[in-house]
């Protein structure tokens, strides 16, 4: 009942995305199985827990341990940790608990990682002798899906909330609508725009305009979902990285890196991002770092 009361705030309330409130919700499932299956049996005939009161600080401490023990990673345990903190706050701010078990946990430290991403000129020049017939949906939207990710650096799960009608042709830009349903405006450069035109002509022509209002459908015309995203970057990014990670935010990663490089400053590429904070865009500051270290190291006498 408390769960539901919950995941129904965060769903209309707060407004969180769905894919955020399917993470709640799957977070939430797996700590309470834990708390009544301590013992791992296979069935449980009767809940042990019945009662958030009933949850202390040491049953989310050994959960954490177990997670550990099973090999989570330490971005995995502090996720579900953060979920649990905003279920206890929850349900102390409607009185169901007078104190917060999840208030004294500490996150797991985290090995600092610096983003991962590809030769922007190589990937500018795949991308310009990637020749797509006019009457090839499929072959034209998988370039579209690239593009946009390389061209915007916006979130695969924003790419697929995209519809037609959040293209502005005549101002040359895209509506985009990112975390916490929050909206910003991204300029499209011009070669995308004609490639956005090509495209919503062709899926016109193929009348999957009265099957999906969203922007990247399927072959049939449905929408898209994320591992079709996952496959069509893939296979871009195999013709130009030997790198075992290539999936969609390494373009996004991309962006921004090359922004950076060619003078944008942080504020401008944070706003385009989405980023609520500037701390979250730092990170891309170490990647032209590194790149200034190399130039160095190549061009001076004494490097």
């Amino acid at each position: 009942m408390f769960l539901e009361r919950f995941i129904q705030y965060i769903k209309f309330e707060k407004r969180y995305s769905l894919h955020t409130v399917s993470a709640y919700q799957s977070d939430l499932d797996q700590f309470m199985l834990f708390l009544n299956n301590p013992g791992n049996a296979t069935v449980v005939p009767e809940p042990i827990i019945t009662h958030p009161n009933q949850i202390t600080y040491h049953d989310i401490r050994n959960w954490m341990v177990s997670m550990i023990d099973h090999k989570l990673t330490g971005r995995s345990v502090n996720r579900k940790m953060a979920t649990l903190r905003k279920y206890f706050k929850f349900l102390l701010q409607e009185g169901v608990i007078t104190q917060n078990p999840a208030s004294k946990i500490r996150s797991q430290k985290i090995p600092k990682h610096l983003p991962v991403v590809v030769e922007g000129a190589s990937l500018t020049q795949m991308l310009d002798n990637d020749i797509v017939t006019d009457d090839d949906f499929e072959g034209m939207r998988n370039k579209l899906v690239v593009e946009l990710l390389f061209g915007t650096g916006i979130r695969l799960a924003e790419l697929l909330g995209l519809k037609d009608s959040d293209i502005n042709d005549y101002e040359g830009t895209l509506k985009v609508l990112g975390k916490r349903n929050k909206e910003r405006i991204i300029p499209i450069n011009t070669e995308l725009r004609i490639l956005l035109g090509r495209y919503l002509e062709l899926k016109k022509n193929q009348n999957f305009h009265n099957i999906s209002v969203m922007l990247i459908v399927t072959s049939k015309g449905t929408d898209a979902y994320r591992q079709l995203i996952y496959l069509i970057v893939q296979k871009y990014l195999s013709n130009i990285s030997t790198q075992t990670k290539r999936s969609p935010h390494v373009l996004r990663h991309t962006f921004a890196t090359s922004l950076l490089n060619n003078g944008a400053d942080l504020n401008s590429i944070k706003e385009l991002l989405g980023h609520a904070n500037l701390s979250a865009t730092q990170i891309y500051t170490h990647n032209s770092v590194e790149r200034l270290k190399s130039i160095y190291k190549q061009a001076h006498p004494k490097a």
